[in-house]
């Protein structure tokens, strides 16, 4: 079949949908799919009047996604206990076979405290349409739930959802913003206190990380559009994910991060441990310089080799092999650059997405070691509701999964950007580095949004 330009593929999938025999699939998801026509991908999401709205992209896989619409969603906005997530997540994934098939969401850094609205502890959803690019090859997917619901009425959604879908539009032209105002939770003040408090002998030995974070509040009178800055963001970091999720016009979660939670594909793992972080130099010479110091820093490599090993501790008994890279490698970003240590696992065959979200996430990375004791001291001591910032978000099917870290983050409110930034705090951690390190963090997206 010839590539469609996209008028034509929906009129191609609407004529499907309606001569669709729902007694001929034996699967309770259904899904109708046509090659099309390169269409910008985030340009064409921005586009669309249908929430909610949902950009994936991969790091290092020539794929991206934009999926509207909701057939089927599973939301947890108070509090509630693992069990009931790994049956809901049993339950999805035990509804189809087909690898085509994927629910995106997230979970939240710490589902025990509270949830930002729209998003809760944690959701998933499977869109009604997405737009996959893979390559240069281009598709455009209907999605149907066909278990417990009406088959007409889901008929009917998926037409009009389709009826719906607007052609891509340019994004805005970047543009500075006007601040009102800037505020920091922690403030500098409070965050000297509390790397003191980490890095007391006593306290040290009991716990040896604990991943501190800021909010930074910027106050605006302007409309920001995420889809324009997370589409400004990726072309600064291209070697990062980049992904979106905006359940509503009122609140969108942005994030362009370096960090892999994991990859699966049957039962091969990949995931990493990147911690320990420098600047990048103004020139070739002094950014090996500055590369060369961070592997040969101790303070740093303890950070990396602690991430690394906690990792290799909780796989081990989920895998049947797990193997790390023995020595760091240096990951560079636009204005910073992390050690990184890859890390590889054949999983035993009864181990799930679930089981794996449990063990691994929140990553000593983004919380800590051991992990209870310093999430117990970021509840207590953060001052703020991290929300889906350093949580685990990505996508799930019987085949394979990925999740990434979610920092590098922010989220856009009316008048208001929210930016998070943190820094592991060990042994030999002083408060004003570790506060240069976050503004550091911050540059890109600061760069994008203000005059700096």
């Amino acid at each position: 079949m010839a590539v469609l330009m996209l008028p034509q593929a929906i009129e191609y999938l609407t004529d499907k949908l309606q001569q669709l025999n729902f007694q001929s699939h034996c699967d309770p998801i259904i899904q109708v799919s046509v090659n099309i026509k390169a269409v910008p991908v985030i340009a064409w999401l921005a586009a669309q009047p249908i929430y909610p709205r949902i950009y994936w992209k991969g790091r290092d896989t020539e794929e991206e996604v934009a999926a509207i619409g909701c057939c089927k969603d599973f939301f947890y906005d108070e509090t509630t206990d693992d069990n009931q997530l790994a049956m809901e997540y049993q339950a999805q994934r035990a509804l189809t076979k087909n690898q085509d098939i994927r629910y995106y969401g997230g979970v939240a850094f710490d589902r025990s405290t509270e949830a930002w609205p729209e998003f809760g502890r944690a959701r998933f959803v499977l869109p009604r349409v997405e737009l996959r690019r893979s390559g240069t090859e281009f598709k455009l997917v209907v999605n149907l739930n066909c278990d417990k619901q009406d088959t007409q009425s889901e008929r009917r959604h998926a037409m009009e959802s389709l009826g719906s879908l607007a052609p891509a539009k340019p994004l805005p032209p970047p543009n500075k913003v006007s601040l009102l105002g800037r505020s920091d939770r922690p403030d500098r003040h409070h965050w000297t206190e509390l790397v003191n408090r980490v890095t007391d002998p006593k306290f040290i030995h009991e716990t040896p990380k604990v991943v501190l974070s800021r909010l930074t509040q910027l106050e605006v009178n302007e409309e920001i559009n995420p889809w324009m800055l997370l589409a400004c963001w990726q072309g600064r970091n291209p070697s990062s994910f980049q992904f979106g999720f905006q359940f509503s016009p009122n609140r969108t979660f942005i994030s362009c991060t370096p960090e892999r939670l994991y990859r699966r594909r049957h039962r091969e793992l990949f995931t990493e441990a990147l911690a320990g972080t420098t600047t990048r130099g103004l020139n070739q010479e002094e950014d090996a310089l500055l590369a060369t110091q961070l592997q040969e820093d101790s303070k740093n490599s303890h950070e990396n080799q602690l991430v690394s090993q906690h990792i290799v501790d909780v796989l081990s008994p989920l895998s049947r092999y797990v193997g790390a890279e023995e020595s760091p490698k240096v990951f560079k970003l636009s204005h910073i650059q992390h050690l990184h240590r890859s890390i590889r696992a054949e999983l035993k065959p009864e181990v799930d997405d679930f089981q794996l979200l449990l063990a691994m996430h929140p990553t000593p990375a983004v919380g800590g070691l051991p992990r209870e004791a310093a999430m117990d001291f970021i509840r207590q001591q953060e001052g703020y509701a991290r929300g889906w910032y350093a949580g685990a978000c990505g996508y799930f099917n019987h085949y394979e999964s990925e999740f990434a870290v979610a920092i590098r983050s922010a989220l856009i409110e009316p008048g208001r950007i929210n930016l998070f930034a943190g820094a592991g705090i060990v042994s030999g951690s002083e408060a004003d580095a570790e506060w240069a390190e976050l503004e550091n963090k911050l540059t890109t997206i600061l760069s994008i949004l203000t005059e700096v």
